[in-house]
């Protein structure tokens, strides 16, 4: 399913999982708290869009920071005058980028990820193959580039049905909401919980955000 979603003043486009509507009938017939809150949250989903250099680096420029400042920043790079392409970002200089607003940390981060790309050392083309356990050992050798921001891109931007990321707190306060009446939750307790989700984790990790903060983020 296809659409297009005014962002910003351009039209962007937004493009829906094929499995969705599959998964949220199993969600549906499997688990209870699952019903509820597809129901409350209604006829929705994730939403993919853009390129995988520009997404790692949007996720890179809003770390450890507010949602409204990370898109002053990311607003200033576009604004210089290269391409958001990792050759171009490799030759820009170290000041203009600190001009924008990076930390001098985001910095070395966001030329490691531009290196990785243009040496060839990510199996971009090869993603589709591989499962998510290999593309996420690649994404972490990354500077910057921690385990659950790997996750955020295989749900956000590879689309993987599948991905349970257990080291996001809002996961794991909604699973406590939910699920245990707000009392503390261990990843092991989450896991247990997540066995009904299989094999559509990341649509269930989905509702759950979704139904803590009605308003989702585009990555």
């Amino acid at each position: 399913m296809a659409a297009t979603k005014k962002i910003a003043g351009a039209a962007l486009p937004i493009v829906q999982p094929g499995y969705w509507e599959e998964a949220c009938k199993h969600l549906t017939r499997k688990d209870r708290v699952m019903r509820r809150l597809i129901a409350q949250v209604g006829d929705v989903s994730v939403s993919l869009r853009g390129d995988a250099f520009t997404t790692l680096a949007r996720f890179i420029v809003g770390q450890q920071v507010s949602v409204a400042s990370a898109q002053r920043v990311w607003d200033r790079l576009a604004a210089l005058p290269i391409a958001m392409t990792p050759r171009e970002v490799l030759k820009l200089k170290v000041d203009d980028m600190r001009a924008a607003g990076l930390s001098a940390r985001k910095v070395e981060y966001l030329v490691d990820l531009a290196l990785h790309f243009d040496s060839g050392r990510l199996h971009v083309d090869a993603w589709n193959q591989m499962d998510d356990h290999a593309i996420a050992a690649e994404l972490v050798a990354i500077r910057g580039i921690s385990r659950w921001t790997a996750d955020m891109f295989l749900i956000f931007h590879l689309a993987r049905p599948n991905v349970l990321p257990l080291d996001d707190a809002t996961l794991i306060q909604g699973i406590s909401q939910h699920y245990f009446s707000g009392d503390p939750v261990s990843r092991s307790e989450a896991r247990e919980v997540a066995q009904a989700w299989q094999p559509w984790c990341s649509v269930a990790s989905w509702y759950i955000w979704r139904s803590l903060a009605p308003l989702s983020v585009d990555y």
